[in-house]
């Protein structure tokens, strides 16, 4: 049965009443569970002045924060619907989404605000600052926030339980394949997940956690807030853009037993720092001695480990798919690796293992409370899209019916797609996105994303985008630019000896005619996925 998320909370928050919960790392604040509680009283009470009701919608719209977290909290508590708005969007779009969201209420950090315009917006009531929860506007006179928090007693009883298919969530995310949707998603689907968190990956109680990914993403939003808050773990905020070298400081600093992320933070560190040392003729030779394979296997688990804080346990990577020659590294070394599968209209969870369970090359298996099923006559060995059914699912996208007709077939399984296989134990092999997949001219499915991986794999190539132009697959390539003196060879030269070399590995309908370099990074997402549809 699931346990709804503010029952977690209302278990969690006054057995660790006076610990740290939420922190800025590089900021001010830093709050207790019971500051957490009565700051969340504080704004609820401001709610409730404003004449929000239940079912209202308040958009959240700035950088991650402990008051964006504690804003979350207030606004789910209070019944209302949180709007959650990425901060990276244009302002101009911004204003579009939250007049299309019909919120009546603006939490704002200053980063966002600077480039909106409260006018634009005219169904908004009031504008309050997420600086400090002051008013920015108000159409209300006489109607403040008030600067003191509301006192709440340590009981059981700080957060209301609302209805598990209530509505607490339009997320507004950006994909890589088209406009931005708002995914509805009840307190079912979010408190689903967090037990599927917690009986997967159990904190252990106060532990650490780093929040660096966009917590208006899911995947930031679950893995690094919601899910790690129901045990009792203090969270470290990141307010400004995540550098490597933020990153590193804030993981020494912090000592987190998780860390979320995109494949290319872990990969840019093997492949710089531990790769061309372990490929390096002298080393090839001895590795093939059991006994300094075991050395040397060692000595890289110690510095990755050490170089993540110490006390890591899990290092979950999803998105994209991992590097393989990566990945067999980390499996080799012991690394806490865990490679996931999720999608925003799953509230993000699909697909997942803990640590000894992890398959190479999958994206996890089938996580509980969850059902998966490929579109195909035989799913183990033919490609199908991927059909996912349960508790977590959306219950459609915000005011537009025809894109949730499409999203659902009949009997009631939602379209991911995504192309993949599953074998007899239920682990998820991807294949490639739908919408990418290119038809060959004798009639074979083409998918991107296996030639963007070897690819990438090659020397030189950062990141690439291979597209069809007049019947010819072209792949668009970012170099390193940084890494050019290395290369014995001029970029363009390079990656002519790249092509010839992919083509070598490639059936002969899967050639590519041509590499293009970018002179720039690819766009891409909050969630660091290449915006693939801009590029042609």
């Amino acid at each position: 049965m699931t346990k709804h998320l503010f029952a977690h909370y209302n278990e969690i928050f006054p057995k660790y009443w006076n610990e740290p919960a939420l922190t800025d790392y590089n900021g001010t604040d830093d709050y207790t569970f019971q500051q957490v509680a009565e700051e969340t009283a504080r704004l609820r009470e401001f709610f409730k002045e404003m004449g929000i009701r239940q079912g209202d919608k308040i958009a959240l719209c700035g950088r991650n924060c402990a008051k964006w977290a504690i804003s979350y909290l207030a606004i789910a508590s209070y019944g209302a619907v949180i709007v959650s708005v990425l901060h990276e969007f244009s302002g101009e779009d911004i204003e579009s989404l939250i007049n299309h969201s019909e919120a009546r209420l603006l939490i704002v950090g200053p980063y966002v605000w600077k480039n909106m315009i409260a006018e634009h917006m005219p169904n908004l009531e009031a504008i309050v600052s997420l600086t400090d929860f002051s008013l920015i506007a108000t159409k209300r006179e006489g109607i403040t926030v008030s600067r003191e928090p509301l006192y709440i007693p340590k009981n059981n009883h700080i957060f209301t339980v609302r209805g598990l298919d209530d509505l607490l969530l339009i997320n507004y995310t950006s994909g890589s394949t088209g406009d931005p949707k708002g995914v509805m998603l009840t307190y079912r689907s979010l408190s689903s997940n967090i037990d599927t968190g917690l009986e997967c990956l159990p904190p252990g109680g106060r532990q650490n956690v780093v929040s660096m990914l966009p917590l208006a993403h899911m995947y930031g939003q679950l893995a690094e807030f919601l899910y790690p808050l129901a045990d009792g773990c203090h969270i470290h905020f990141l307010t400004k853009s995540p550098t490597p070298t933020l990153l590193m400081k804030a993981f020494a600093d912090v000592k987190p037993y998780i860390i979320v992320t995109v494949p290319l933070v872990i990969e840019k560190i093997c492949k710089r720092a531990v790769m061309p040392v372990l490929e390096k003729p002298a080393v090839q030779r001895l590795m093939k001695t059991l006994v300094i394979r075991k050395f040397v296997v060692n000595t890289i688990h110690k510095k990755l480990m050490k170089a993540f804080g110490g006390q890591l346990k899990y290092f979950i990577v999803g998105g994209a798919a991992i590097n393989p020659d990566v990945e067999k590294l980390l499996l080799e070394v012991k690394f806490p690796l865990i490679v996931g599968y999720g999608m925003t209209e799953c509230g993000p969870l699909i697909g997942g293992c803990r640590v000894n369970e992890f398959v190479p090359r999958s994206a996890g298996h089938i996580l509980p409370r969850n059902e998966i099923r490929i579109d195909s006559k035989d799913p183990y060995n033919e490609v199908g899209e991927i059909l996912v059914r349960g508790e977590h699912i959306m219950v459609g996208y915000y005011k537009n019916d025809e894109a949730t007709r499409a999203t659902f077939t009949d009997d009631g399984w939602m379209r991911t797609g995504d192309l993949g296989l599953i074998d007899k134990k239920q682990n998820i092999f991807i294949k490639g996105r739908n919408k990418t997949m290119i038809l060959g001219a004798s009639g074979q499915n083409i998918y991107p994303e296996e030639i963007e991986g070897k690819l990438n794999d090659m020397e030189g190539v950062v990141e690439s985008v291979v597209v069809e132009r007049e019947g010819k697959l072209i792949a668009l390539v970012f170099p390193d630019y940084e890494g050019e003196l290395r290369f014995r060879k001029t970029i363009p030269e390079l990656m002519k000896e790249n092509l010839q070399k992919l083509n070598e590995r490639l059936p002969k309908y899967a050639q590519i005619f041509n590499i293009e370099i970018k002179k720039d990074e690819f766009e891409k997402t909050p969630k660091k996925s290449i915006k693939r549809f801009l590029y042609k």
